[in-house]
């Protein structure tokens, strides 16, 4: 049983958005929008460490959360793909957030039900600042997909760039059954349903239709990433590794 890599799996995703979001302090479009999208960055950077913690634990080596967050190559990392691609404009942004947003919260509603004490008491915990997060980005699609034809036509171009990597998020593999059938991990089969309908109905609401493609692309949860991380983890691990055990 894999249950590291079944926890790094949701940490990556949740420090990888936090980075992405990050780029964003002090290019908001507006300030109140700038200082919200920040607060998102620090929330899920929180929701990795206490993560890291975990798997550091589980792994019983001496590491710490640091050490996974900094001293890892891309093809260790798990996260889908999605989190790891560029910000774009806001509506971008905004609108991959909603999509992951809608993952995540419906992701923790059944993480809390886990067998494993820990697993469930960060679902707990987190599942207030993940409930706010999809209803600022389901607000936010609809006022910017039913708004002005120029914000109308942005926000279809960013559903259409991004939906070919929606799927990955509740497309199960060989780890996620185990950790299901374990009691350990959540069910993504039910999970997608409600991702489906939650997603359905916000874009309905937006005026924003949802592409026709069926093809998707996957692989981040392998560790099998697009070329865009790289640059992340450049950024994100430069300081760690120029000067290794550097403290403030």
């Amino acid at each position: 049983m894999n249950l590291k890599k079944y926890i790094l799996r949701q940490a990556d995703n949740t420090l990888i958005l936090g980075q992405r979001l990050a780029e964003w302090c002090g290019h908001g479009p507006v300030l109140e929008q700038d200082i919200a999208i920040t607060n998102f960055a620090l929330d899920l950077i929180g929701q990795a460490r206490s993560l890291y913690q975990y798997a550091a634990e589980v792994e019983g080596e001496g590491k710490t959360e640091d050490d996974l967050a900094y001293l890892r190559e891309a093809i260790d990392f798990y996260n889908v793909l999605l989190v790891e691609l560029p910000n774009g404009n806001f509506g971008k942004t905004i609108a991959r957030q909603f999509f992951f947003d809608a993952f995540n919260y419906y992701f923790y509603i059944e993480l809390q039900k886990s067998k494993d004490q820990q697993l469930a008491a960060i679902a707990e915990k987190s599942i207030k600042e993940v409930t706010y997060h999809l209803r600022y980005t389901s607000e936010w699609m609809i006022r910017l997909g039913d708004g002005t034809a120029e914000s109308h036509e942005k926000m279809q171009t960013a559903v259409n760039d991004l939906w070919a990597y929606t799927s990955e998020m509740c497309t199960p593999d060989a780890l996620d059954q185990e950790m299901q059938e374990a009691g350990i991990g959540v069910d993504l089969q039910k999970i997608k349903a409600s991702w489906d309908a939650k997603v359905k109905d916000i874009l309905a609401q937006a005026t924003l239709e949802i592409p026709e493609n069926s093809w998707m692309q996957t692989g981040g949860k392998n560790g099998k990433h697009t070329e865009h991380l790289g640059f992340v983890l450049a950024e994100m691990q430069h300081l760690q590794r120029t000067h290794p055990g550097a403290t403030w």
